[in-house]
């Protein structure tokens, strides 16, 4: 039995990398065709509309689709009370972003906001209709179908998107791709999960699920607030055209940091999980978890910050030039994730979901006075600005971390020094290296080529031993494979 699970763990990781990064490579492909026939502004007015898509998919779940998955016993009640719940709170939600619409568009003064929300919020009542599938799948540990059905969707949603903008349909296209993506999500979930809702609600079933589940609105909801305050406030005090480049560049950012991160967060919170009670073997493999992490992360954020210009100009051409000053600055801010992913884990490992909350609050209070102190500057010093951030969320995350096990702020720090150092000197190598260089295509093939002999060389000289560890781990997957 614990060998069955151990397998289905294991090819369920797998196949929710798969997922992760294909579908993140299918949007990067696409984007790179839709960038190119539509304009910042247009990206600008659909990352409007994100914070209420955001808040009603949050409302939609209320932890419900946690409260199923970690639920031992499940009956066919609790899921049919979970599909009446949500359905009933996503028609609430798109009546109420139906209604605000036209106050939205005088907020942001921009008129075409108006119907760009009203249409795709019909999104919100499509997504109420697949949760509980899409819950039953992941509950049973069905990743491949999972990752068969998004890709697919992602694929098919992109091509149309792509033929929309392409007929000139403007910022249209971009929402009929997303309405084509959930359209083509739910018919797939629906015909391909057994499970079919009946007219049953129960009130014990409600209570026990939404007593797990309220907890993790609350964070969500914390979360969510915060994710989305930054489209909010630059929709606000800056142009659609401005939030448009933000927004791209901040997308280039997140493909391999929240990747990374997700996968990680995947992984390592069942394996600390096993080891809760073991304090020196999991203060162990803990730290080694933290080392490699950031022995991937780091090379790739840094690089990628390096190549800002010459990959934004080849891949979309000029007018998102803008969007190349940014992504370095919020390259370096993200970079730090997967270490605040492994932190806050190892609280919920410890079952210390008290101080999660209160370090989530914490953080986002004084993430939100950094944020008032940077806006009268400008677009830039945002981005700066959120790297102080990143960097004080870091201190905070860590600060339980060091009282629990014993691996604070200054243990992990030294832990990741040999990379970061190494990472820095990569990145200022290769900015040398294509500073001198006026055809951008050069630029980017010699910034990539510098940048892996530079790391890749220098961790085999100075032997990291991460850099063995990442081999192994990539042998073990192909041997996994045959």
């Amino acid at each position: 039995m614990a060998s069955e699970l151990k397998q289905k763990t294991i090819k369920g990781l797998a196949w929710n990398s798969i997922q992760n990064f294909a579908n993140r490579g299918i949007e990067f492909f696409l984007m790179i065709f839709m960038a190119r026939l539509l304009s910042p502004k247009e990206y600008g007015i659909l990352g409007l509309t994100s914070v209420f898509m955001t808040f009603a998919s949050i409302f939609i779940n209320s932890g419900f689709t946690n409260a199923l998955i970690r639920k031992k016993e499940t009956t066919h009640a609790d899921f049919s009370t979970v599909f009446i719940f949500n359905n009933t709170i996503s028609f609430v939600c798109y009546v109420i972003v139906f209604l605000i619409a036209p106050y939205v568009a005088d907020f942001y003064n921009l008129p075409i906001l108006c119907p760009v929300l009203r249409v795709l919020g019909i999104q919100i009542i499509i997504q109420g209709l697949c949760t509980v599938q899409f819950t039953i799948l992941k509950k049973n540990l069905q990743f491949k179908k999972l990752a068969k059905i998004y890709v697919s969707s992602n694929l098919i949603s992109g091509f149309v998107g792509l033929y929309f903008a392409w007929k000139g349909y403007s910022v249209w296209a971009l929402v009929i791709q997303a309405l084509t993506s959930s359209v083509i999500n739910t018919i797939v979930l629906w015909t391909t999960t057994k499970w079919h809702p009946t007219l049953l609600f129960s009130k014990e079933s409600f209570q026990d699920l939404f007593g797990y589940g309220s907890k993790l609105l609350a964070s969500n909801l914390i979360n969510g607030i915060f994710g989305e305050i930054y489209p909010i406030v630059i929709g606000k005090f800056f142009s659609p055209a401005i939030l448009g480049n933000y927004a791209r560049a901040r997308h280039w950012a997140k493909f391999p940091s929240s990747n990374l991160t997700g996968i990680l967060q995947g992984v390592s919170f069942p394996v600390l999980a096993k080891i809760q009670d073991e304090t020196d073997r999991l203060r162990d493999i803990y730290r080694r978890m933290i080392k490699t992490s950031c022995f991937i992360i780091f090379p790739l954020m840094t690089g990628l910050a390096a190549i800002a210009k010459p990959l934004t100009l080849v891949m979309i051409g000029p007018k998102w030039v803008f969007s190349a000053t940014l992504l370095p600055l919020i390259c370096f801010s993200l970079m730090w994730y997967p270490i605040h992913a492994l932190n806050l884990n190892l609280l919920q490992v410890k079952g210390r979901s008290d101080l999660f909350l209160k370090l989530e609050i914490i953080k986002k209070l004084l993430s939100i006075v950094i944020l008032c102190i940077s806006i009268p500057l400008g677009i830039v010093a945002m981005c700066y600005f959120s790297i102080l951030s990143s960097l004080i969320s870091l201190f905070i995350n860590t600060y339980y971390t060091g009282v629990l096990i014993n691996v604070g702020f200054q243990k992990q720090m030294r832990d990741i020094f040999p990379t970061l150092l190494l990472s820095m000197i990569m990145f200022g190598i290769v900015l040398i290296s294509i500073h001198f260089i006026e055809n951008i295509y050069v630029q980017l093939v010699v910034g990539i080529l510098v940048g892996a002999i530079i790391y890749l060389g220098g961790s085999y000289l100075l032997k990291f031993p991460e850099l063995k560890e990442v081999f192994v781990m990539y042998k073990d997957i192909k041997n996994r494979k045959k």
